[in-house]
């Protein structure tokens, strides 16, 4: 099986004021690549310490879920004879919160936008493929959050590994 590696460095801007919780929540992941993310808290969690210019992990797991979705659907329409231009999701993370009012991100929203070349596949063409995506999806297979896919005939929506259509 495969390994996934992240290097994540934070480094004090002011130790003086770390004990007072009053410190930059900007941070670094470096990934296999080569790539560095400038990464920090969401600035809606935590407006005046947080890089608002920076990835939140809340707008990672959403663009992971989101990612994810997609390569697996362009390679099943690929497998399956379909062509495709382009595929733009404008994909929404929900946050909520447990009865013990902890947070969590409770829903993850996809709603991919799809240019095809030449015949489209049906509505239940499309449905199957989105339903395949997510099954086979690692992303949708690791994480409890509900994914509700847009743009089908009805809305493919699933949770955790149990799957409805």
């Amino acid at each position: 099986m495969s390994t996934y590696t992240a290097t994540i460095t934070w480094k004090s801007d002011s130790p003086e004021t770390f004990t007072k919780n009053r410190y930059t929540r900007g941070h670094t992941w470096e990934f296999d690549g080569g790539v560095t993310v400038p990464a920090s808290s969401s600035p809606h969690v935590i407006p005046r310490f947080s890089v608002e210019e920076a990835v939140d992990p809340e707008e990672a797991l959403v663009a992971s879920a989101a990612s994810c979705h997609m390569l697996t659907f362009l390679y099943l329409a690929a497998k399956d004879g379909f062509n495709i231009a382009s595929y733009t999701d404008n994909a929404v993370g929900e946050m909520a919160a447990l009865e013990d009012g902890r947070q969590w991100l409770a829903k993850i929203t996809l709603d991919p936008q799809i240019e095809w070349v030449g015949e489209p596949p049906s509505a239940e063409q499309l449905n199957d493929l989105h339903h395949r995506s997510h099954e086979q999806c690692y992303i949708a297979n690791s994480i409890k959050s509900e994914m509700i896919v847009h743009g089908v005939s009805s809305p493919h929506v699933s949770k955790g590994s149990s799957h409805r259509r």
